[in-house]
């Protein structure tokens, strides 16, 4: 007989983080309301989130998220995840990263190197969930005299009440890691 899989902990919001976090964008662009996260085995991590778009910051209202709205749910999402998981030491790749290391490298050294979403419906984006959850996390050093980076494989989903729905994968390199 196997015993049950333990349970996962999951760390609500923080909010003194999550206002740091957010605190590069305009007012009217901070999307992410709540997120928490679990870490996963294998030193992953995924986060389950809260959105609201009350409105576009580009665009007359489309009455759906649109994927340039997806992209900054996206990256808001996934700026937390890795901040919360560097504060808990939960993601792999990252074990030696302060919160001073993310502030400083947040904006200019987080890199988005490959970003899909397919669209199954149409999502409110005045009020919609999503979750993202990092896939794999290695070190890699490139030959010649680049400099090692971290490459992150994740996956997203963004969903409303109606069904509407989201999903997409996103490969990413941070680089000039500390």
């Amino acid at each position: 007989m196997t015993s049950p899989a333990p349970a996962l902990r999951v760390y609500p919001t923080d909010e003194e983080l999550l206002t740091g976090v957010l605190a590069p964008y305009k007012p009217h662009c901070t999307y992410l309301k709540s997120a928490d996260v679990t870490p996963l085995p294998d030193g992953l991590a995924r986060a389950q989130a809260v959105f609201a778009i009350q409105e576009s910051c580009y665009i007359d209202d489309t009455g759906h998220l649109n994927s340039v709205e997806v992209n900054i749910a996206y990256n808001q999402l996934m700026y937390y995840l890795v901040a919360k998981s560097v504060r808990e030491r939960l993601l792999t790749g990252f074990e030696d990263w302060t919160l001073e290391d993310f502030w400083r490298h947040q904006l200019p050294d987080i890199l988005i190197a490959r970003f899909s979403s397919s669209f199954r419906r149409p999502v409110d984006p005045r009020d919609f969930t999503g979750e993202m959850e990092f896939r794999s996390v290695t070190r890699r050093a490139p030959g010649g005299s680049g400099s090692p980076f971290l490459h992150a494989r994740t996956a997203f989903r963004f969903q409303d009440a109606r069904g509407g729905r989201c999903d997409g994968e996103v490969t990413l390199a941070f680089v000039n890691v500390p």
